[in-house]
């Protein structure tokens, strides 16, 4: 199968024509404006119409926010990430059984959102998991690594 994904192992001299962009279409940082601090919402306020409104000018001003007070602890942060590193870190052969360029796959490795139809692809492994509702689409997700599910 021709390797359609970037953390396949192979080191490029050069970027491969089908990931660059024209210049046209590449961001231009003279145009883009400084912040000094990304806008940062508290889920723990008691205040839910005070958040609703935060994260809409958060996402009209800035299209992006941090999150503080989410429930989620920093242990489950961390091994989530473990886990990511190593399926990822997984051999080319054993990711690639969960590659697809089906865009309606409800799970797919992938680099690009629509493979078949992109002209330049993104520079970037993804993989792209449903998850509600959980008991629906976790028998889906990758059995390796075993800490997965």
């Amino acid at each position: 199968m021709d390797a359609k994904v970037i953390s396949t192992g192979t080191r490029y001299s050069s970027l491969p024509e089908s990931y660059i962009r024209p210049e046209s279409d590449r961001p231009r940082l003279s145009e883009v404006s400084t912040c000094d601090n990304v806008p940062v919402i508290d889920l723990g306020c008691p205040a839910r119409a005070s958040i609703i409104r935060e994260i809409g000018h958060a996402c009209a001003s800035y299209g992006f926010f941090q999150v503080i007070n989410h429930g989620v602890s920093k242990e489950m942060v961390e091994r989530m990430f473990g886990v990511a590193r190593e399926f990822f870190g997984l051999p080319v052969e054993e990711k690639m059984k969960l590659y697809s360029d089906d865009p309606s796959k409800t799970m797919r490795l992938s680099t690009s959102f629509n493979v078949n139809k992109e002209k330049v692809h993104n520079w970037r492994d993804y993989l792209r998991l449903h998850c509600y509702p959980l008991d629906k689409y976790v028998p889906e997700w990758p059995s390796n690594p075993p800490s997965f599910k």
